[in-house]
């Protein structure tokens, strides 16, 4: 198991698209939908062990303004304009397509941007703010968007978002700081 994940963190610039492109093929072959359940499981399980090494005081402290800033204009500014722009190229006439596009462009992910900066050893207390902070304005964003390029409403269920962060974000959150705590008090700092 940890050979395996040595390998996808030691080769991420492959290992990404490799697994996308198996997902995207096993869903052709394949109805998938016998996975759906095992979604939220597996992705708490990838952060996790992100939380654990993480100090929540980090999350506290002031700054990564630009960052977000950057992070929030690429999510909600650059990609729904590439989303819709390439719905409207290449599916003009097909309505649900464009729909399609434009969400998955809109809607950013939530728990594996979490693991995949710890993956990269990047700064996972900014990818956690960044999530929480994207989550919330995709899920106000996305309405006014699809009835503004659209002409469709779409109501966004944010009780459903705001229990997806709980589960990805504040509950890893939590319990990888109470381990971190433990870990701390039983064997030290290292």
């Amino acid at each position: 198991m940890w050979k395996i994940l040595s390998w996808l963190q030691k080769y991420m610039i492959w290992s990404i698209p490799l697994s996308m492109l198996a997902g995207l093929l096993f869903g052709m072959m394949a109805n998938p939908s016998f996975l759906r359940w095992t979604i939220l499981p597996l992705t708490f399980l990838m952060v996790y062990p992100m939380m654990v090494t993480m100090d929540v005081n980090e999350l506290l402290k002031p700054g990564g303004g630009k960052l977000q800033r950057v992070t929030l204009g690429i999510n909600f500014l650059l990609m729904p304009a590439i989303g819709y722009a390439t719905g409207l190229l290449f599916f003009a006439h097909q309505p649900m397509v464009r729909l399609a596009l434009l969400l998955t462009s809109l809607l950013p992910t939530s728990g594996m941007t979490i693991s995949w900066t710890g993956f990269a050893k990047g700064n996972v207390p900014a990818a956690v703010k960044m999530t929480v902070v994207s989550l919330i304005a995709g899920s106000l964003l996305a309405p006014l968007y699809l009835k503004i390029l659209l002409g469709t409403v779409v109501e966004i269920p944010l009780q459903q978002v705001f229990l997806q962060i709980a589960l990805i974000v504040f509950l890893p959150l939590l319990l990888g700081a109470l381990t971190r705590r433990w870990l701390v008090a039983s064997f030290g700092e290292q």
